[in-house]
């Protein structure tokens, strides 16, 4: 749990909406009056009924779209078009084939213009302390989905972004491998020092990853609830999903969002 006494402020959102083709008979109201805090170290997870925003959210506070009111600030600053302070982590690894595990981790280094023994030393480092260690010959094909997103993880961190978006990152793989990854993914936050957003379908996953979790009503999206997660200094994915305190908090955001669901027509 993050102490927000200790911890800046890294992203705000501040009553921002998003309409599409406004003013117009085909006008869209993607979401309305969101404003939430995340600081340094905290993983905030985002979870809603289908429709509700949480991607049209997710591309504003990256910066690829502009809201139409309110605004998103990283640093105090206003977030205007695409940049290296927002490291976004999609469902897809989008390894590129050709290269290795290494090359893949250094690519938004070279991009950047970073000088390549900088960027190849600051890839190493995150591949030998993160679970890579002996495969940065590798290509993708010699690898499993987990470690396919293991790598785009690193990539992403290799930016150095102040806050990261999770776009369910975890959904494409079994569950054995996708309940280590999240442990190994939170975990690596906390010792990089990152924020994180995770947007999931997955409450259980929402839970055991974030300090808090915001859930967002039906279209338009607006906030419906903020849960503190608290649930000690216990790491292990299973033993976490089988606490008291875990399905208590499941208990509570599967009736929030159970109630936003329209019964199917009989």
């Amino acid at each position: 749990m993050v102490n927000k006494s200790t911890h800046e402020v890294v992203l705000e959102a501040s009553h921002v909406s998003m309409v599409f083709n406004a003013g117009t008979p085909n006008e869209v109201v993607a979401f309305r009056n969101i404003s939430f805090e995340l600081r340094q170290g905290e993983i905030l997870a985002i979870v809603g009924p289908s429709g509700c925003g949480k991607s049209t959210l997710f591309n504003v506070i990256a910066g690829l779209l502009q809201p139409t009111s309110g605004s998103v600030r990283v640093d105090g600053a206003l977030v205007d078009g695409a940049s290296g302070h927002i490291g976004y982590m999609l469902q897809k690894d989008l390894l590129l084939p050709w290269r290795s595990v290494l090359d893949n981790v250094m690519l938004g280094l070279e991009v950047r213009g970073v000088e390549p023994k900088e960027a190849r030393e600051r890839a190493l480092s995150l591949i030998r302390r993160y679970g890579l260690d002996g495969f940065e010959s590798a290509m993708p094909r010699a690898l499993s989905g987990g470690m396919r997103q293991r790598v785009a993880f690193m990539r992403t961190l290799a930016l150095n972004p102040k806050a990261i978006l999770l776009d369910e990152p975890f959904s494409a793989l079994d569950f054995q491998r996708r309940l280590n990854l999240q442990g190994d993914v939170k975990r690596i936050i906390r010792e990089q020092h990152k924020a994180a957003i995770l947007v999931t379908h997955d409450i259980g996953e929402a839970i055991a990853m974030a300090d808090r979790v915001l859930v967002l009503s039906q279209r338009p999206g607006t906030i419906k609830a903020i849960h503190t997660i608290e649930l000690g200094d216990e790491t292990d994915p299973g033993a976490l999903r089988r606490s008291t305190a875990f399905n208590e908090y499941f208990d509570v955001i599967w009736s929030e969002l159970d109630a936003l669901v329209e019964p199917v027509p009989a």
